[in-house]
Formats: C-alpha cells, sequence, structure tokens
C-alpha cells in the first residue's frame, strides 16, 4: 500500500476532542431518537407513508448512535491497541462500517421522504402533465414514493442490502491477505483504506451527489410552482400546506448541504492530496477527514431536536404523552398526527 511505511500520530485532536464528542452525541442522541421512536409508536399510524420512512430513519439514526461508543473508544485508545486484537476489530467494525452504511441509509430516507412530500402536492396538479407521455411516466413513479406498500418494500430493500455490504466488509476485513504488518490499530490501512475501500467510497459520494441534486431539483420546482400559484391565486390553506413541505424540503437541503457535503467534497480531494513521503501532511489529512465524519455522524444526534423544533404537532403529541388525558383527547392528538404533514 502507498504510504505504508508512515506511521500515524494522532494530535489531543483526534484523543481527547473526538472521543468527547462521540460521547456526548452518543448521549444526547440516543435519548432523543429513543423518545422520538416513542412518540412514533404511540400517536402515529403505521399505514402511512411518511410514518413507514420516518420509523427507518429513526432506526438508521439509532444504529448511527450505538456506534459511537466504540468510535469514542477506537480514536481515544486506537494509537496503542495492537492491529489485529480483537478490541480494535471490534471497534473498527461496529465503527467505522456499521456507521458509514447506516450514514448513507440515512442520506437514501431524508431523499426518498423529499420525494415523497413532494409527491403528495404534484398528485392534485396532473392536468397540466397529462398531454405528455414521458411525464406522465415520471409521475407515476414519482407517486409509487407516497404509496406504503412501496414504502414498505423499499425500506426492507434498504435494509437487505446494508446487511449484504455490512457482512461482506466484515468477511473481506476478517480474510483478506495483510501484505503489511500494522503495530497499532489506528493505521494507514484503517484510514486510508485499499483499493476496495476506495472504490466503494467513490460509489458511495456518487450516489450522495445523486440524492443531493434529487432534493435541490425538487425544492427548485416546487419553489416555482409556489411563485406561480402566489401570483394567480390567494394563498389559501391548501398553499399553506405547500409551504410547510418546501419548509421541510428546504431543511432536508440544509442537513444535507451543512452536515454531509463537507465530508463528501473533501473525500476526493482526500486521495488526491495524499503525498508519498510527508507523514505530517498524511496525519493532518486524515485528522481533517475524521472530523468531518464526525459532522456527518453528528446529524443522527440533532434530527430529533430539528423535528421537535419545526413540528407543531410533534411537539404537542410529545406534551399530550406526559398529561392525563381522556381516550377522547388521546385519540383526538392521534388523529391530528395523522393527517398533518410530518416533517423531515
Amino acid at each position: 500500500m502507498r504510504n505504508s511505511t508512515c506511521v500515524l500520530q494522532p494530535s489531543l485532536a483526534t484523543t481527547v476532542a473526538l472521543p468527547v464528542i462521540y460521547s456526548f452525541l452518543f448521549v444526547t442522541g440516543s435519548f432523543g431518537n429513543i423518545l422520538t421512536a416513542w412518540v412514533f409508536s404511540r400517536q402515529a399510524s403505521t399505514k402511512r407513508t411518511q410514518y413507514i420512512y420516518l420509523v427507518n430513519l429513526v432506526t438508521a439514526n439509532l444504529l448511527v448512535c450505538s456506534t459511537m461508543p466504540f468510535l469514542a473508544g477506537y480514536f481515544g485508545k486506537g494509537h496503542e491497541w495492537t492491529y489485529g486484537s480483537k478490541v480494535c476489530r471490534v471497534a473498527y467494525h461496529l465503527g467505522t462500517i456499521v456507521m458509514h452504511v447506516c450514514m448513507y441509509v440515512t442520506i437514501t430516507i431524508l431523499c426518498t421522504i423529499a420525494l415523497s412530500q413532494y409527491a403528495t402536492l404534484k398528485k392534485n396538479n396532473d392536468a397540466r402533465y397529462s398531454q405528455a407521455v414521458t411525464k406522465n411516466l415520471y409521475k407515476r413513479v414519482l407517486q409509487e414514493f407516497r404509496q406504503p406498500k412501496f414504502a414498505k418494500y423499499f425500506c426492507i430493500f434498504i435494509w437487505l442490502i446494508v446487511l449484504c455490504i455490512t457482512v461482506t466488509a466484515i468477511t473481506y476485513d476478517a480474510w483478506a491477505k495483510k501484505e503489511q504488518v500494522f503495530h497499532t490499530c489506528y493505521n494507514m490501512r484503517v484510514e486510508i483504506g485499499e483499493f476496495t475501500a476506495k472504490i466503494a467510497a467513490s460509489f458511495a459520494t456518487a450516489c450522495f451527489f445523486l440524492f443531493f441534486l434529487t432534493v435541490l431539483v425538487s425544492y427548485y420546482s416546487l419553489t416555482s410552482h409556489l411563485s406561480k400559484i402566489q401570483k394567480t391565486t390567494h394563498i389559501g390553506q391548501k398553499h399553506l400546506i405547500y409551504r410547510t413541505v418546501k419548509r421541510n424540503i428546504l431543511v432536508i437541503q440544509i442537513i444535507l448541504t451543512v452536515c454531509f457535503l463537507p465530508y463528501h467534497i473533501f473525500r476526493p480531494i482526500f486521495y488526491v492530496l495524499l503525498p508519498e513521503e510527508d507523514c505530517s501532511r498524511i496525519n493532518y489529512l486524515i485528522e481533517i477527514k475524521n472530523f468531518l465524519t464526525c459532522l456527518c455522524v453528528s446529524r443522527s444526534s440533532i434530527d430529533p431536536v430539528i423535528t421537535l423544533l419545526l413540528d407543531t404537532t410533534f411537539k404537542k403529541s410529545l406534551c399530550s404523552l406526559f398529561k392525563k388525558s381522556t381516550p377522547e383527547h388521546h385519540q383526538r392528538r392521534a388523529d391530528i398526527f395523522n393527517e398533518e404533514t410530518p416533517p423531515i
């Protein structure tokens, strides 16, 4: 492997700051996502499309949060653990591999939620598109994202892919021949990856930009449509729903931009900038990569906070669960939760 002779020397930013950040994100993220899952289980209908997507999103968030203790241990003690030890393998497998796979599950589901909400509003505007066959086909495909049956099968398909990728990656790492001998767990092979890891990272980066552009186009299309409505029609209750969906898609776009875009821009640059013999520069680039990865992971912890701040219905449902109420009042809360457009 190129740069295999370089011994990584993590700074205090890696051995102290990252473990503290991951520990904090684990506590807040686990509590927030468990609370969110509890509210959904008590108040939402399992037959609604958005509920299916949101439950799978919360599940992916919890899986990402479950890897944070392993990541904290890896960055805090990985430079002291011997390479090939059980604690190193567990921290690497359950930390790095599972975290990255579940991170892309959250990205996929976020994109799917944006398309689902966009499709919900487009269904009421079919007359303009009835003459174009290609647009009709696009419309039918788009509408599938708001069907509960499609949502269930789509999420099952995603998790099957996740299972296959995770098992394949762990099996390959366990049985692949190690041409280089590393003394510590925190080493070049883990941090930079071999050829197969680079190919997988390139494919994942391409998928991210595809999802990113999809959400961006959806937001632009909805914004243009809303602008036309404002010029020709009085803004009524129906159009307020448009604004709610527009806001939700915008929040998804902001999350993708702030949390995920820097990492995916830097990832290909990272491989290009890796020098042949400059170990200090390699250490610097790896630490930038790890902090940008931490920024991606933080999204799973702050998602419940965003849901609480943006969704009035979720906030009311959460408050109602901690108050004594009659069965009729509880049912009315549940009905309101199910009827309104859900958040991201």
